[in-house]
């Protein structure tokens, strides 16, 4: 495809490919060399030029090269214009969810309620891309708008016709969604993260507006939960962009639940919709995952799939099919006691908060967590967190979890600020043992921050770990069971 195709104005050149990594260029292809948070992409433009680069695409500051350069004031919208144009296929409906927590559950339950009626249908996101043929590992949240793009391209040549997406704010600042034709757009909710990117919490909820006030085209349905204290704000900014808001939760005037009984190891929900009652709009569901979290998430899934047309009824069959998503309060085993394990990917204070009062509910004697902070990002909230463990477990053991170049004790000891009397053991693995042997029968332990993560990142380097192997390993030696 020529450049002039991908960008108007640029020189009449053929393009082979696109990428933003040096080490991916290959002959033919158009090298965006762009400035990010630690490094600059200048700096590998002669190395791109050397394995074949025909073209760079930075922005507007001097310099000149070997091969022809476009420059632009915004070079990663310029990116993902290009990025779509060079792969334009896409699934006709695509919805994207953005929120500080449950993005992940939210794309995967839309997926699996498309594909319980019949749909061929995907998600992307943190779990990577799920679709018909498994699972991909995209590597971000929301990946480089060239990776977006390739990978709704492929989805599409499989048939896909309904795809769902997570929409980080670092993935809105970026412009990395640009150019997705989306049919729909959500937010969960805005709890502190990130901080350690965005320059104020102000800064972060204006990156999560933009899925509403730039993304969306006038008249796409906006789904917002209604219990966020942001309701307010992002329903303001979806009106003024000519969206259909569409609100859910308990407060939901479109979708709501108005009563919800633990089941063991799921819920049944009453659901209400429109009308309501009156209107013969209410249904009992039986949700088969265990946390009002999972059901506020499904709950937003299903509003999605409304919002965009699909039959009431045909939605709600699906909720009652769901399965958990990987990480996400999900059970690992039980000791010989019955005591349960469960693994979740909560790394807020709002996520830990949310999860440990899903899980009370489920327990009859000890509450008990296990979780550290990671390394090189929002310093802020490790004290709050340790605060929330403290009060909502009934014993607290703080671990490491992805230092990365900090030193792994000063994590620690900020999180024990909120958590004085909590039990510090630096090794996670050593950190789930002990967490296991402590169960008595009525007790539970939850292991939190990691979730379906596979690695712990130390110091630049990132070590194979997996909270699930080790609780596993550390059930077998307590004689318990696991899945």
């Amino acid at each position: 495809m020529r450049l002039d195709t991908l960008i108007p104005g640029a020189t009449a050149l053929e393009i082979t490919g696109i990428t933003a990594d040096s080490r991916k260029v290959r002959p033919g292809y158009l090298f965006a060399a762009l400035h990010g948070v630690a490094k600059d992409g200048r700096e590998y433009i002669d190395s791109a030029i050397k394995a074949g680069a025909v073209a760079i695409l930075t922005d507007d500051r001097p310099g000149e090269w070997a091969v022809p350069a476009v420059k632009t004031v915004e070079p990663r919208l310029t990116l993902a214009n290009a990025a779509a144009a060079f792969h334009p296929l896409q699934p006709g409906i695509v919805a994207a969810v953005t929120g500080t927590n449950g993005k992940s559950s939210t794309v995967d339950f839309l997926r699996q309620i498309w594909a319980s009626m019949g749909r061929k249908a995907a998600s992307m996101g943190t779990l990577g891309a799920i679709g018909p043929s498994g699972v991909v590992d995209l590597g971000h949240t929301t990946p480089d708008p060239v990776a977006i793009h390739d990978t709704l391209e492929k989805l599409a040549k499989e048939g896909v016709t309904h795809a769902a997406m997570e929409a980080s704010s670092h993935g809105l600042s970026q412009y990395r969604l640009h150019g997705v034709k989306l049919a729909a757009g959500a937010f969960t909710n805005l709890t502190q993260d990130h901080l350690d990117y965005h320059a104020d919490f102000d800064d972060y909820r204006r990156a999560k507006m933009k899925l509403f006030s730039e993304l969306l085209p006038a008249g796409a349905p906006a789904v917002i939960n209604a219990d966020s204290p942001e309701l307010e704000r992002f329903e303001a900014v979806a009106q003024k962009a000519g969206l259909r808001t569409f609100t859910v939760g308990w407060r939901g005037r479109d979708l709501r639940i108005s009563e919800a009984l633990p089941r063991g190891t799921g819920q049944d929900l009453v659901i209400q919709w429109g009308g309501g009652p009156s209107a013969g709009n209410e249904r009992k569901v039986h949700l088969p995952l265990i946390g009002e979290f999972q059901a506020l998430n499904a709950l937003c899934a299903a509003g999605i799939a409304m919002a965009l047309g699909d039959d009431v009824h045909a939605v709600l069959d699906g909720l009652t099919q769901l399965k958990g998503v990987h990480g996400r309060l999900e059970l690992v085993g039980q000791t010989a006691g019955k005591a349960p394990v469960f693994v979740d990917y909560a790394h807020t204070p709002d996520g830990l908060n949310v999860l440990l009062r899903a899980a009370r509910p489920h327990v009859r004697g000890k509450l008990i967590v296990v979780f550290g902070c990671g390394g090189d990002r929002d310093a802020t909230k490790r004290p709050i967190m340790g605060d929330v463990a403290r009060r909502l477990a009934d014993e607290v053991i703080v671990t490491d979890d992805n230092p990365r170049s900090e030193e792994p004790a000063a994590i620690r000891a900020a999180i024990c600020k909120g958590a004085p009397d909590a039990s510090e053991i630096g090794d996670r693995a050593s950190a789930i043992q002990e967490g296991v042997r402590r169960l008595k029968p009525g007790d539970a332990l939850v292991i939190a921050g990691k979730g379906h993560e596979t690695g712990q990142i130390v110091k630049g380097v990132t070590i194979p770990f997996s909270d699930f192997d080790v609780a596993r390993d550390a059930l077998k030696d307590v004689g318990g069971t696991h899945g």
